[in-house]
């Protein structure tokens, strides 16, 4: 959602649905789908194409948070007095820990294919690289120059991680596709 609108939208023009919905809905599905998968009537399949379909939408994903963190960082650097760039932060931050969450437990579903494919190494990279992203919790949140000293670029610092991320992710993605 445009982050300006709340429950009414000119563009699309009439009423959002607010994101506790979705998220209500959400949770209802993957409940739903968890005892199907318990009670045998769903298929998961961890086959490598599954996961290289997966690794793309997540690297998609981050990519375009890395974007949103670079023109941020770019276009609006006023160190403590950005107000904006906290929100850039967290955000980016959530969805690092989101994946980081969801990477190791894909780690697991996946394990016969990473273990096929030599992937372990390159899988504990990647695993570092969000913990080590993580690690990233600065009291106050700057979005000033990316050599300042007085007032970094938190934004920056995150993207570099992001990209580190992303990177491992891609190169997971060449391996799979061989």
């Amino acid at each position: 959602y445009n982050e300006f609108y709340w429950y009414w939208s000119f563009s699309p023009f009439g009423p959002k649905t607010t994101s506790p919905a979705i998220y209500r809905t959400a949770i209802k599905n993957l409940e739903k789908y968890n005892n199907r998968l318990e009670s045998c009537d769903a298929l998961f399949d961890a086959r490598a194409d599954n996961l290289l379909a997966f690794l793309d939408r997540i690297a998609k994903d981050i990519g375009g948070t890395s974007a949103l963190l670079k023109e941020r960082s770019e276009n609006y650097s006023s160190g403590w007095f950005d107000t904006r760039a906290d929100d850039r932060f967290w955000f980016a931050y959530g969805q690092l820990y989101a994946y980081y969450g969801i990477l190791t437990a894909a780690r697991t579903d996946f394990e016969d294919v990473i273990k096929q494919r030599r992937l372990e190494a390159i899988w504990d990279e990647l695993e570092g690289q969000l913990r080590a992203s993580l690690n990233i919790t600065p009291f106050i949140i700057s979005n000033g120059a990316e050599a300042g000293w007085f007032m970094p670029s938190h934004l920056a610092t995150l993207g570099f991680y992001i990209l580190r991320v992303r990177s491992n992710l891609v190169e997971i993605r060449t391996i799979l596709d061989r």
